[in-house]
C-alpha cells in the first residue's frame, strides 16, 4: 500500500465516522434533563461565579456537560482511528486486553506514549 492510498483510506475513514461523533453529541444534548445536571452541581458555585441570569446558568451547565461528554466520545473516535491505521499499516487489530491494539511492539510503545500524553 502506498502512502497516498493510506492517507486516502484514513481520510475516507474519518469522513465516514466523524458524523457518528457529532450525532452522539447531539443525542447527548437532546437526552439531558435539567434536574439531572442540577443534582451534580453545587448551587453556591454559580453564585461564586457571579451567574445571576437563568440563561447564563443553562449555557454554563450545557457547556460543562458537553465538554465532559465530548472527551469520552472523541477518545472513542480516536481509538477507532488508531485501530484502523494500525490495521492498514501492520495488520493490527483490536484486542480484548491492554494494550487494546495487537501490533508490532515498536508501534504499541509509541501508541502508549501518545495515550499517556493525552491522559
Amino acid at each position: 500500500m502506498t502512502n497516498y492510498q493510506l492517507i486516502e483510506d484514513i481520510r475516507q475513514y474519518v469522513e465516514s465516522n466523524i458524523d457518528a461523533f457529532h450525532q452522539k453529541r447531539l443525542a447527548s444534548l437532546q437526552s439531558i434533563k435539567l434536574n439531572q445536571i442540577l443534582k451534580r452541581k453545587n448551587p453556591y458555585l454559580f453564585r461564586a461565579k457571579n451567574i445571576l441570569v437563568a440563561s447564563d446558568l443553562i449555557r454554563s451547565l450545557l457547556d460543562a456537560h458537553l465538554s465532559s461528554q465530548e472527551e469520552t466520545m472523541f477518545g472513542e473516535f480516536l481509538e477507532g482511528l488508531a485501530i484502523f491505521v494500525c490495521y492498514k499499516t501492520f495488520g493490527g487489530r483490536k484486542s480484548q486486553f491492554p494494550p487494546r491494539i495487537s501490533a508490532p511492539k515498536r508501534l504499541l510503545h509509541r501508541l502508549n506514549q501518545i495515550w499517556a500524553g493525552l491522559g
